[in-house]
């Protein structure tokens, strides 16, 4: 199993998201460099039922994605948060995903008192599983 380092720092970013909108998925992207810094770039869920459901604001992802590359960066992530579901892949998830280079990280907030983070790698219309090191 492929093993990804991540930050303290940015896992505490992306647990204090996903908690501060408990009733709605959030979501976003996270851009890396070659000297391994990460920047997190959140981006407005604009789905019809942001409850179980993400949907980047087309607007702000373009902007991110551009932010990154004038930057440098790459883009190393694509994060978003289950508030009532475990911290796997939906099969939405699967259908739509479009970045087959990127992490994609799962926030759950339906465990009591611990936040889950997992990651996964799309492969054709799978997600492999990735374990990861904070």
């Amino acid at each position: 199993m492929e093993n990804v380092q991540l930050p303290r720092a940015l896992v505490n970013q992306l647990l204090r998201i996903a908690q501060a909108s408990p009733e709605r998925e959030v979501c976003g992207l996270i851009g890396s460099d070659a000297h391994q810094g990460f920047s997190l770039y959140p981006v407005a869920n604009v789905a019809e039922h942001p409850q179980d459901r993400f949907i980047m604001e087309p607007q702000s992802q373009i902007d991110a994605m551009r932010t990154m590359r004038e930057s440098g960066e790459k883009l190393f992530a694509i994060y978003h948060s289950h508030p009532h579901a475990p911290a796997s892949p939906s099969p939405l998830d699967r259908d739509e995903a479009a970045y087959p280079d990127a992490l994609y990280l799962i926030i759950s907030l339906n465990t009591e008192g611990v936040l889950e983070l997992s990651g996964f790698r799309q492969e054709l219309s799978a997600f492999r599983p990735v374990n990861l090191l904070i």
